[in-house]
């Protein structure tokens, strides 16, 4: 058997980011690598340019319990052109100095409304981890601030055969808005977990992601290869008895 550290992450509003360009940042359905090596990094208490080298040698697992829906959010922003307004004092000074010079445009935001997922970590220090988990150092988002975790990730160390198994241990918040989504014997299942291509057979379909972080202070982030396993895990709701995986 294995130790695995599980958690579920709950949120009305979650942005997992892709590539990002200026006009569109789009969404994944589940949270990448870098997000969730992030979200850990906040519970520690550790600074955007600090060390990371503890969990970027984790390996991560996702379970898809609910992708949520697509929202798209959209932002208008306005550009100064350079040569229009010399060293502004301030944004609205050159706003106002440019007068008609303003560029306009319209930028897209994607989002996922109403999503739950449960994490599987393997690695070191998982103790630590989890309790920073229980009392994080810095806010827990799912992805942009304006995405906060609507519930507690419950995190436990688990021993199991497999990920699955250890997957069936994670809780499902008591939030209203879960309750549609129980299916048989008042529990959540995920039919969808998301492993490292190099950890799964080559039958399971597959994707390209980039959210191996290269350089945090730059935003550049590496190309992996995912494998999308069709599974059965039930997991349990908060209070309740305890779930099971298949």
């Amino acid at each position: 058997m294995s130790s695995y550290l599980v958690f579920s992450l709950a949120a009305s509003l979650g942005a997992m980011g892709e590539l990002a360009g200026h006009e569109r940042r789009g969404s994944l359905l589940w949270p990448g690598r870098s997000a969730l090596i992030g979200l850990m990094g906040a519970a520690l208490g550790i600074p955007r340019d600090g060390d990371f080298s503890l969990l970027d040698a984790l390996k991560i697992d996702v379970a898809i319990f609910a992708s949520g829906e697509g929202v798209r959010d959209f932002h208008t922003i306005q550009a100064v052109p350079s040569a229009a307004v010399k060293k502004p004092n301030s944004r609205p000074e050159a706003l106002l100095a440019a007068g008609d010079k303003v560029e306009t445009s319209i930028t897209l935001r994607d989002y996922r409304a109403g999503v739950f997922y449960g994490i599987a970590v393997q690695g070191e220090g998982l103790k630590v981890i989890e309790a920073a988990l229980k009392k994080p150092c810095f806010t827990l988002y799912l992805g942009r601030k304006s995405c906060p975790l609507a519930a507690p990730p419950h995190p436990q160390i688990v021993e199991a055969d497999t990920v699955e198994d250890a997957l069936g241990h994670i809780i499902v918040p008591r939030v209203p808005h879960w309750f549609s989504s129980f299916g048989e014997e008042g529990k959540l299942e995920a039919r969808t977990l998301v492993v490292d291509g190099a950890h799964s057979d080559e039958h399971a379909p597959r994707e390209i992601v980039h959210d191996v972080p290269l350089d945090r202070q730059r935003w550049h982030f590496a190309a992996r290869e995912v494998a999308l396993r069709s599974v059965s895990i039930k997991a349990q709701i908060a209070g309740e008895t305890k779930g099971e995986a298949r």
